[in-house]
């Protein structure tokens, strides 16, 4: 369970990262450029390394159901997404709302047993949490000090 948990961490700070660099490079390049490098070099080490760790086994699909190979078709989708809403909301705000949807069609489809998942039952606590997470969205939005035009001004004459 603890490695679990250190890799979902793992997982989540380079989530983070990543999104941060997108945005970079989208800055410079636009978001289908961005999408075709993530996912391009994405493809390429990916590529690499499963050959150095599996092999010629790494092709072995014949009991792979046809509709999973659309997965790396949902990753142009949720690139060319954060970026946007990144770029719209900003890094916090959007990863926020990313995380949170996430977990609520995660629970979704747990409770639901849909696209192959064990049938997890549906708890009020799952609920709650849930609701939490979106309340402390709205907390973290609305209930931060919002600077005036004149401080906004202020702070960039001071910054050149």
């Amino acid at each position: 369970m603890l490695l679990g948990l250190l890799l979902a961490l793992t997982a989540g700070s380079l989530v983070g990262t990543q999104n941060v660099f997108n945005t970079k490079v989208n800055e410079q390049t636009g978001t289908w450029t961005t999408t075709t490098l993530v996912l391009g070099l994405g493809f390429a080490a990916s590529f690499v390394i499963g050959l150095a760790m599996e092999g010629g086994g790494m092709f072995a699909l014949q009991h792979m159901q046809p509709w999973f190979y659309f997965s790396g078709l949902i990753g142009v989708g949720v690139v060319t997404c954060m970026v946007q809403g990144i770029k719209m909301l900003g890094p916090t705000y959007a990863v926020a709302i990313m995380m949170t949807s996430e977990l609520g069609f995660a629970l979704l489809f747990d409770a639901m047993g849909w696209l192959g998942l064990e049938k997890v039952p549906f708890t009020l606590n799952q609920l709650i949490g849930v609701l939490v997470i979106v309340g402390g969205i709205f907390v973290f939005k609305l209930g931060g000090g919002r600077e005036t035009e004149e401080s906004t001004a202020h702070n960039k004459e001071v910054l050149n």
